[in-house]
């Protein structure tokens, strides 16, 4: 049998599933036309992927393979391959709510294997003793360490493969029994292409060595460059779980401090494995029902970065400017906008889908219902960030928030922090605070009760 390889999550040759299947293989790429539409035309993901796609090619390539390059619905282009004679493909699995339509209404008519190449776990191998799914992370914490083996985490080979024949020098649009041969650049898809500034998976790896010994003690500090900088590899694939794991076990045989950051990757599995078993999380709160506001004009400062909030301005230019949001900066920045701002949290989640390029469905939404305190496992409803005791102890210097804000330059350090300086002076070019926190902590908390 003639097989597909769609590569989606998974933008690699290195430790593949895919790669490791054997017989005649034609690997693809679809430009998903369904979700590209919703797009805007400087999407940085977009240049990501293309880029990182083109790689993918080069690689192929010099493996004896190559890949085929779609434009069109996942639908059309499979409906086309079966006149080819293709009736197999394989994929990795994604758990979203398109995700998962798209992959059912592939397997009506091909017969589709899932790869779990994106995760340690599946979704049914990690379950309490009565067969239902953990609800607390610590718990589920333990379950997945006392499962763990060599074996979650072991290298995939290239298989015994050939290349099917195949056009692999176009972009082939596909649109219902329309074909349309297209030059591979980023323009013939509707987009622009941008240069998106990322480490280079291995290199980010490297530079994490120096790192993982103070990961705990300084991963939150906005100031400091303490991160792995693989989230958005991690996103696509460029570099595989196992790959990282098997690098932390290494260090941690060097004596190295590996916990915490691995405890960080199982939070990862911990959020897909929720929306697998709980997909209206995408959607509705699994506990309480929060206060909502429907405020245009706050929505519209928080999204411009004009709160009058410091840290919450710095924290939104960033994701606006490079696509990016430090991990503690996406805490405070959620806790206000559904606490003090009192907006959705379904309306904050897709400003983030929007604009983040370490976009992760499951990651994204469960961190949204976890500030909101309406999801599973969330922190409490009246756990209110203070986002000036937040940029005080995280950092003190502002160095983070000057470094977004340089019109706040010439104000002091120590002043950033304090609401009453901030209420008090005009600075030029900066608006007030939109609401104080303590009357939007109170505002909060009685109109929840």
């Amino acid at each position: 049998m003639k097989k597909v390889l769609w590569f989606r999550r998974d933008l690699r040759v290195h430790d593949s599933m895919l790669l490791a299947t054997e017989g005649e293989v034609l690997p693809i790429f679809i430009f998903d036309t369904k979700i590209l539409r919703g797009l805007e035309k400087r999407d940085r993901r977009v240049s990501f992927i293309f880029e990182h796609v083109l790689k993918l090619k080069a690689d192929l390539k010099a493996l004896g393979l190559d890949l085929a390059l779609f434009y069109g619905t996942p639908f059309d282009v499979f409906t086309y391959l079966k006149t080819l004679g293709f009736d197999e493909v394989y994929g990795s699995v994604d758990y979203d709510d398109y995700a998962k339509e798209r992959d059912a209404e592939i397997a009506e008519f091909m017969c589709f294997h899932s790869l779990n190449d994106c995760y340690l776990f599946e979704p049914h191998e990690v379950l309490k003793k009565d067969g239902t799914p953990y609800l607390v992370f610590t718990p589920y914490y333990r379950a997945c360490k006392a499962l763990y083996t060599q074996f979650y985490a072991l290298e995939y080979k290239k298989g015994k493969q050939s290349l099917s024949n195949f056009n692999y020098s176009v972009l082939l649009g596909i649109q219902g029994h329309t074909l349309n041969p297209l030059h591979v650049t980023i323009e013939s898809i509707g987009f622009e292409p941008l240069h998106v500034n990322s480490l280079a998976p291995q290199k980010a790896l490297e530079i994490f060595t120096c790192k993982v010994d103070a990961y705990a003690e300084k991963r939150d500090f906005l100031d400091a460059d303490a991160t792995s900088h693989l989230s958005v590899h991690l996103r696509f694939g460029t570099i595989s779980i196992r790959e990282v794991v098997r690098f932390l076990v290494t260090l941690k045989q060097q004596g190295h401090t590996t916990e915490p950051f691995f405890r960080q990757l199982i939070f990862r599995e911990f959020y897909a494995y929720l929306l697998y078993h709980f997909p209206r999380l995408a959607w509705e709160n699994y506990k309480y029902a929060p206060p909502i506001s429907n405020d245009a004009e706050a929505y519209e400062r928080f999204c411009s970065a004009q709160t009058g909030y410091p840290l919450v301005d710095a924290a939104v230019t960033e994701l606006l400017s490079t696509g990016l949001m430090h991990n503690r900066a996406r805490m405070v920045v959620g806790s206000f906008f559904t606490k003090h701002l009192m907006l959705p949290w379904q309306k904050g989640e897709a400003f983030f889908a929007k604009h983040l390029l370490d976009y992760d469905a499951s990651a994204n939404i469960l961190s949204w219902q976890w500030c909101a305190g309406t999801g599973i496992d969330p922190q409490p409803y009246f756990r209110i960030f203070n986002p000036y005791t937040q940029s005080l102890k995280f950092d003190k210097e502002a160095r983070y928030i000057k470094h977004y804000l340089p019109i706040l330059s010439d104000v002091p350090n120590a002043c950033l922090h304090k609401e009453a300086y901030l209420l008090s002076h005009e600075i030029t070019g900066y608006p007030k605070p939109i609401i104080a926190h303590e009357s939007a902590r109170k505002r909060f908390l009685n109109t929840f009760s």
